[in-house]
């Protein structure tokens, strides 16, 4: 997932937005490119019909990976209340246990099995957030309890979904979501009251199954 074609096409998102569809390229190894409302880029395998599938392997862990130039203590003094490694950590590691449950909700809501292992129709999907930016976390400390509120925030879906039995790559989909478009990104140390975020996942899910219907549809 990190071939030349991937990277413009993140460069392509990251410079002007969903818009870029239509100047992205048409193929990426063996995929063509798909219109599909809501999400920025999607690749698909010619003549793949995804409702043959009737089970998922979401494959663990989900990466989160924050963007380079993203500093969460910037401008705050005092080391006690800086984000500490171990706290970036824990707000990495949470985000994609809450994204991995969240996606598993719907696709399990419409009508795939959650498995472990790949079966005959099983199709496997491997996602990764990357290129996450919190703007100005809002420190509030209650009980030793700091919550960061993250907004508006922004980040990038990866994806990849694959023939659970060949391994055959048979999708691919780069999307950027940010707070202007999905609200706030709230991420509190124990993800509880994750709501925003939570938010964002299920729109990425519902968003995904309705293009891979459209798509199975046109063939």
């Amino acid at each position: 997932m990190r071939g030349r074609q991937f990277a413009a096409a993140l460069a392509l998102i990251a410079s002007v937005g969903s818009a870029t569809a239509a100047d992205a390229p048409k193929t990426w190894e063996g995929l063509e490119l798909q219109s599909a409302k809501g999400l920025d880029l999607l690749y698909v395998r010619p003549a793949t019909r995804f409702e043959t599938y009737t089970s998922v392997v979401i494959d663990a862990p989900i990466e989160v990976a924050f963007d380079k130039d993203w500093d969460p203590n910037r401008g705050v003094r005092g080391v006690s209340r800086q984000l500490s490694a171990r706290n970036i950590q824990q707000i990495r590691d949470e985000m994609a246990t809450e994204f991995r449950k969240v996606f598993a909700e719907e696709l399990a809501r419409s009508g795939y099995a959650i498995v472990d292992q790949p079966g005959e129709q099983t199709l496997r999907v491997s996602a990764s957030l990357a290129d996450v930016y919190i703007n100005a976390p809002e420190r509030m400390e209650v009980d030793n309890v700091v919550t960061y509120t993250l907004e508006p925030g922004r980040m990038t879906l990866e994806m990849e979904l694959r023939d659970g039995p060949t391994g055959q790559l048979l999708a691919r989909v780069v999307d950027e979501k940010s707070g202007t478009n999905i609200g706030p990104l709230r991420v509190t140390n124990s993800m509880t009251n994750a709501s925003d975020f939570r938010r964002a996942a299920r729109s990425w899910a519902q968003r995904l199954i309705k293009a891979l219907d459209m798509v199975s549809d046109k063939h």
